[in-house]
């Protein structure tokens, strides 16, 4: 009788798993019942702010911290921006599911030749959900550096509203960047303990996308990521852009310098609003952007610039 060791009986495990777990079921009535209680609460106060409310405000209007911190007034939520939300919800799913053989055969395939054992170690999915959490600050970060990634990474900003159905704005083209966690598997962490770390982490940011709760207290506003960073990283500000791209832990905004205090009124959006609820068009708006320059730009730098520097970018000189 042949016997399976406990790290074969693991990987195993995984190839019989199913792409959406318990974590993901449950989710559904949770996103369901969190929306209708934030939408109630949003409704029953006398004020609230519109989308473009800020749209007449100067640069420095925008910027200027040396005012104290602007009352935080609610956007509220919109129906066709929210059902475009759960829309782009819907097909980041499908996508995910599309994907999530070749995932899971990278990530079996890794941890077959695995260096390490982080893993099986005491803490070890504690030890996971800090490494998908490090990775997560670079994959998020790296979304906003570059423009194929902004590309993908622009869906979730499209949005002028910030509420909880804002969370589940999510992109079509992830497979992108699935690559920055692949190191987890090989350093040891299994194939269920990563997706499960990528699950929670996820659902982590789930809360932080609302305007119902201001601040935290101290403590945890130094070290997590909370609703008041992250309104900051939805901001089209000025001084907000690129900032706070933390997934649980502010921390590793603070340390890589990339963190930034919520002061003055939040512009949610993006720079160059796409004014549209059409999902296709949210998914890959930038994508027919990105072809468009790729096109009438002269020169392979510049045709290559518009694809791999940041968002924004445009040549300064002419380039063959």
């Amino acid at each position: 009788m042949r016997t399976i060791t406990p790290a074969r009986h693991k990987v195993a495990s995984v190839k019989r798993q199913l792409p959406v777990g318990k974590v993901d079921l449950l989710s559904i009535p949770l996103f369901a019942i969190t929306m209708a209680a934030e939408a109630r609460t949003l409704g029953a106060r006398s004020e609230l702010r519109r989308p473009g409310d800020l749209d007449g405000w100067t640069r420095e209007e925008l910027s200027d911290p040396s005012p104290p911190a602007d009352p935080l007034i609610p956007v509220g939520y919109e129906s066709r921006d929210t059902i475009a939300s759960l829309a782009m919800l819907a097909g980041n799913v499908a996508v995910n599911l599309a994907f999530a053989g070749v995932l899971n055969k990278a990530n079996r395939a890794l941890f077959g030749k695995r260096v390490a054992n982080l893993g099986a170690r005491r803490g070890g999915f504690l030890a996971a959900m800090l490494a998908w959490d490090f990775l997560y600050y670079w994959d998020h970060r790296w979304q906003h550096e570059r423009r194929i990634f902004w590309a993908n990474h622009v869906t979730h900003h499209s949005s002028e509203h910030y509420n909880l159905s804002t969370a589940l704005r999510q992109p079509w083209s992830g497979y992108l960047l699935s690559w920055v966690f692949l190191p987890m598997p090989l350093v040891g962490f299994t194939p269920a303990q990563t997706l499960r770390a990528g699950q929670l982490n996820l659902l982590y940011q789930y809360w932080i996308h609302t305007e119902v709760i201001d601040r935290l207290p101290s403590a945890a506003e130094a070290v997590l990521n909370t609703p008041s960073d992250h309104r900051v990283h939805h901001g089209a500000n000025p001084q907000y852009l690129d900032k706070n791209y933390a997934g649980i832990l502010i921390t590793w905004d603070k340390l890589f310098g990339t963190f930034e205090p919520e002061v003055r009124r939040v512009k949610y959006g993006l720079t160059k609003n796409i004014e549209t609820f059409n999902p296709i068009r949210i998914a890959y708006h930038e994508f027919a952007d990105i072809a468009h320059d790729v096109r009438r730009a002269k020169g392979w730098r510049n045709k290559l610039g518009y694809v791999w520097k940041h968002p924004g970018w445009q040549p300064t000189e002419s380039a063959t």
